[in-house]
């Protein structure tokens, strides 16, 4: 046996798997940078389709007797122990394609994943919710009972429950119109806040005009609260927080008076000081 034959062989051999490996490597690190760009593009892409259609495309597909959204259901959670009483969030799937509305009576889906609920079982004062959701539904366990907070088409993504001595409160920002004019109403649009009171069962709303609820705090354990606007400055319909301003309101849930905190005495004076004009 001719020994440097041998060696050669091998030696070709070895580059031979040694590229095919390197092939094969090279094949799976592409496959695998496609479907995670494939991934990342999709998500992107979905980010605005988050919220439900607006009106003006809901005409349109109503005209074709066609949906693409359709209702999904939270898990029920308990928001007062004492009186059995749950909120049940209402989101939507939205559809790759519209289809026909053959039936109004559509069978909504049990949505186990949809939302990301806080696991802390145990007593606390508050509690947050986080989804895609367009209704709030409030069951009564002990007397059977179901209503929904609202008539309207409405987006919102976050559940606050506050909770009192006396009485539990359901807090979320909502948006009920495409101010931006994207298509779709969700997080992009202005909001108001809204306040649900699981004892009185009265449903209250704090918005002010051209301005978007940006955060929201109770005034020590009272119910009333210091909120935060973003003022839509440029009139686009979207609130930016890095080039429009904020303005603050308390509200008095009682009276539900929503009053400046910054009176416009002291705002001029602040922003004459900013511009230079308040020099003496």
């Amino acid at each position: 046996m001719n020994i440097e034959k041998v060696k050669k062989y091998n030696q070709k051999l070895l580059a031979v798997l040694g590229t095919t490996v390197a092939l094969m490597a090279l094949i799976g690190l592409i496959s695998i940078l496609y479907f995670v760009g494939m991934e990342i593009g999709s998500s992107f892409g979905n980010k605005s389709e988050d919220g439900i259609l607006s009106d003006e495309k809901i005409e349109l597909l109503q005209k074709e007797n066609k949906r693409q959204q359709i209702v999904s259901y939270q898990i029920p959670e308990l928001v007062d122990t004492v009186n059995l009483i749950y909120m049940i969030p209402v989101s939507q799937k939205t559809l790759n394609n519209p289809e026909n509305r053959e039936n109004d009576e559509v069978v909504g889906l049990l949505d186990m994943s949809g939302g990301k609920f806080n696991s802390e079982r145990k007593y606390r004062s508050r509690r947050s919710y986080y989804g895609s959701y367009n209704n709030l539904l409030i069951y009564d366990a002990k007397n059977e009972k179901l209503n929904k907070l609202f008539e309207e088409r409405i987006s919102f993504e976050k559940i606050d429950t506050k909770y009192f001595e006396d009485d539990v409160f359901i807090a979320f920002t909502a948006a009920n119109a495409d101010s931006f004019k994207d298509g779709v109403i969700n997080s992009n649009d202005l909001k108001k806040l809204y306040i649900y009171s699981v004892k009185e069962q009265k449903l209250k709303d704090v918005g002010l005009n051209n301005a978007d609820v940006i955060a929201y705090k109770f005034i020590n354990e009272s119910k009333n609260l210091l909120v935060q606007f973003g003022v839509d400055y440029n009139e686009d319909g979207k609130y930016e927080s890095s080039k429009e301003p904020n303005v603050l309101r308390s509200f008095n849930y009682k009276s539900g008076v929503l009053s400046e905190i910054v009176s416009k005495d002291i705002h001029t004076q602040l922003q004459k000081k900013l511009e230079g004009s308040g020099k003496e």
